[in-house]
C-alpha cells in the first residue's frame, strides 16, 4: 500500500484503504450523480488517480462495488419487510414494491442502470452477482419454496424474472407512475401466475 497521500491519514491496511475509497464513491454519487469519474474519486481522498486504480480498475468497478457493500443492508431491509408471508406471490410483490419504492432515485441505482462499460455495454442488474443478492433475500423469506415446486433452477429464473421486473418499473415507471397499492395490484396480476405456475405444473403432474 502507497504511503503518501490520503490527506494526511495514511489507511492502517488494504481493507481500510477499499472502504475509504468506497466511502469516498458514496460521497461523489450523492454530490453529483452517476456521472462519476474516477479522478472525481481521487480528488476526494487526496491521492492520484494510480492509488485508487490499484485497487479498482475503472469507475464501473467503483459504483458496482459500492453498490454491492450497500446491498447487505438492504437484503436485511427486505427481508424484514416481508418476514412471516408464506405465500409466495404476496412474498415477492411485497419485495418487488418494497425494492421499487425504495430504491427509486437513488444515485448509485441509477448509475446502474444508466452507464455503460468501457466496452459499450450496458451494466446489467441480472448478473450473477446481482441474482445471488436476490436468491439470498428469497433464501431468507418464509416461503416453503420446494412445496410450490421451486428447486434451485427455477428460484434463479425466478429471481432473474423479478430483478427484471424491478429493472423496467425503476427504468421506465409510467406515466404517470403507479402508487404503492396499484403497482402491488400490477406485478400481483401480471407476475403472480408465473410463480404459481411451477406449483401448478407439479399438481397436474401428480394427477396423471
Amino acid at each position: 500500500m502507497r504511503s503518501r497521500g490520503w490527506a494526511g491519514s495514511t489507511p492502517a491496511s488494504d481493507e481500510e484503504a477499499i472502504a475509504r475509497i468506497l466511502d469516498a464513491v458514496d460521497d461523489v454519487v450523492a454530490e453529483r450523480g452517476p456521472a462519476m469519474r474516477l479522478a472525481d474519486v481521487a480528488r476526494t481522498l487526496g491521492v492520484t488517480r494510480q492509488t485508487v486504480y490499484r485497487y479498482f480498475p475503472n469507475a464501473d468497478a467503483l459504483l458496482i462495488a459500492s453498490a454491492m457493500r450497500a446491498a447487505d443492508g438492504f437484503i436485511d431491509q427486505v427481508a424484514a419487510h416481508a418476514a412471516g408471508i408464506p405465500d409466495p406471490v404476496t412474498a415477492v410483490v411485497e419485495c418487488v414494491s418494497f425494492g421499487v419504492q425504495n430504491l427509486a432515485g437513488d444515485p448509485q441505482l441509477e448509475g446502474l442502470m444508466t452507464r455503460r462499460q468501457e466496452s459499450g455495454a450496458v451494466i446489467s442488474l441480472t448478473s450473477d452477482t446481482a441474482i445471488t443478492f436476490c436468491l439470498s433475500i428469497f433464501r431468507r423469506l418464509d416461503v416453503d419454496w420446494s412445496l410450490h415446486g421451486f428447486d434451485d433452477t427455477v428460484l434463479t429464473e425466478l429471481a432473474e424474472m423479478t430483478l427484471r421486473t424491478v429493472h423496467s418499473i425503476l427504468v421506465d415507471p409510467g406515466e404517470p407512475p403507479r402508487d404503492e397499492s396499484e403497482l402491488r395490484r400490477f406485478v400481483t396480476r401480471w407476475l403472480g401466475p408465473a410463480i404459481l405456475y411451477p406449483r401448478i405444473t407439479v399438481l397436474a403432474g401428480a394427477r396423471r
